[in-house]
């Protein structure tokens, strides 16, 4: 698990807005952007070209 003060600190690498957590608790979504960044290892991989972009 990613600790808040962690989570408080990301932003998305592409626009700067806060990352949230989503709900499965596996990834990293911008509300700005809408891309999804996937956590592996309890590590978030905040690399552009690892993001998926979500429809919803």
């Amino acid at each position: 698990m990613i600790p808040q003060d962690l989570l408080d600190i990301l932003v998305c690498p592409v626009c700067k807005k806060p990352l949230v957590l989503k709900a499965d608790g596996a990834s990293l979504k911008c509300a700005e952007c809408r891309r999804v960044y996937p956590i592996q290892d309890d590590i978030p991989i905040l690399l552009i070209d690892a993001a998926s972009i979500d429809a919803a």
